[in-house]
């Protein structure tokens, strides 16, 4: 969340830093304020009343040291008592409402994200050349099809519709992509982990899934549990209520898990195949930094990303989001987007996202070094690689004239001896 005492001695700096987010995010500052005004009035009637019962109490003790009839100064007594109580329940109201406030408001963006919305964002730049075929290109799905690689419908049947069977061939490809990006990250000081992909609600608030994107979750509600979208989640409450040695940061971990997201209010949209379903599986890396640093993170976890891709040869255009696009954690965030010959398009196959201090304030995840008092670290988060979209721009990138899908050479060490190719 954002720093309360920033909103209250430069509001300006905030305002500007929403507006650019969009005009919802910046009428919530008038809110905060409003709301922070009325805690502090409480706060000083309060303040004051105690200081009037400890006068008065005060008094009651010289009235009985003096054996003097002290029933008036106890009656006046109990009503600042009373008064007192009353206050001090008014601000707790105040106060869980501006915490409620504070829980809506996203991050600020950095001020070298684009302004604008989802169409503002920019490209910085391209890598490789698509593809020419001398046949027409099959999407994901049709080439899956002959070879028995993906069962939507008897996913559907199972568990409804976006649920998935992959088989065969794929299964060796999507652990050979696990295995080579492991390895990948282990090799710039990752340290892999397998995390919980059910967690309590403090963890989904700290990273700020919760309250904004409630309706995308999985919830299990007699455990008071939820299903992780990705696991930044559980990566970032590792080291929830902990203050971490400046001397090990950055701390970075490179994490596997299965996802979930009910995707509501997507229907109709990417719906064939495995592009956009309801479980998914990643890598995903996580830096703690200290705050100094982050920029440079930034930049070096996408240069992992685009990495990945360049090894596994898929056509890429790396991507600015505009501040208006971001999600509710990020300041900052790249989208890394490969080649689809069957769309003729750059679709997001990953994204990388400096979320500053805002996860840590909530997670109270902090460093300290020799000298110097504890403060909040930066938090940063990107894919390496999401099985599912990645292994769609291979398959149809990788696709030969006879149906057949050739392995990348990066990844053939990580497949079964001999298989050169999917879908014999």
């Amino acid at each position: 969340m954002l720093d309360l005492k920033l909103i209250r001695s430069d509001p300006e700096l905030v305002r500007e830093g929403l507006r650019r987010r969009g005009a919802q995010a910046e009428s919530a500052l008038d809110r905060l304020l409003e709301l922070d005004r009325q805690r502090r009035e409480i706060l000083v009637e309060v303040e004051e009343r105690r200081g009037l019962r400890n006068v008065v109490s005060e008094q009651i003790a010289q009235f009985k040291r003096d054996k003097m009839d002290a029933t008036a100064k106890i009656e006046a007594m109990r009503d600042v008592g009373d008064e007192i109580k009353r206050l001090e329940a008014g601000l707790k109201e105040v106060e869980a409402l501006l915490e409620e406030e504070l829980l809506q408001v996203p991050n600020l963006a950095d001020p070298t994200a684009p302004e604008g919305g989802e169409e503002d964002s920019v490209v910085l730049h391209q890598w490789g050349t698509p593809r020419e075929f001398a046949f027409s290109p099959l999407d994901h799905l049709d080439l899956a099809a002959p070879h028995d690689l993906i069962d939507m419908e008897r996913g559907a049947r199972t568990s409804g519709s976006r649920f998935a069977y992959l088989k065969g061939d794929l299964v060796f490809l999507q652990f050979a992509l696990v295995q080579f990006a492991l390895q990948k990250l282990a090799s710039k000081g990752f340290r892999p982990v397998v995390v919980p992909v059910l967690v309590r609600d403090e963890a989904m608030y700290g990273t700020g899934f919760f309250p904004t994107d409630m309706q995308q979750v999985y919830r299990v509600e007699a455990d008071g549990l939820n299903l992780v979208g990705t696991s930044e989640v559980p990566l970032a409450a590792l080291h929830m209520d902990e203050i971490l040695d400046e001397a090990e940061l950055p701390l970075r971990y490179v994490g596997y898990s299965s996802c979930f997201r009910r995707e509501a209010g997507a229907a109709g949209k990417d719906t064939r195949g495995i592009f956009r379903v309801h479980q998914f599986d990643k890598v995903e890396m996580f830096s703690f930094c200290a705050p100094d640093r982050s920029a440079e993170e930034h930049d070096f976890m996408r240069s992992i990303e685009e990495e990945v891709l360049q090894d596994l040869g898929l056509p890429y255009r790396a991507v600015n989001i505009a501040a208006g696009d971001l999600g509710a954690s990020a300041a900052k965030k790249y989208d890394l987007e490969a080649w689809l010959p069957t769309q003729q398009r750059y679709r997001e196959v990953t994204s990388c996202s400096n979320c500053t201090d805002y996860q840590a304030r909530r997670l109270k995840v902090r460093g300290k070094g020799e000298k110097g008092g504890a403060y909040l670290l930066h938090t940063l988060n990107g894919t390496v690689v999401a099985l599912g979209r990645t292994m769609i721009a291979i398959m149809e990138n990788y696709q030969t004239e006879e149906g057949l899908i050739a392995a990348p050479l990066v990844l053939r060490p990580f497949l079964p001896a001999g298989m050169n190719t999917l879908g014999r």
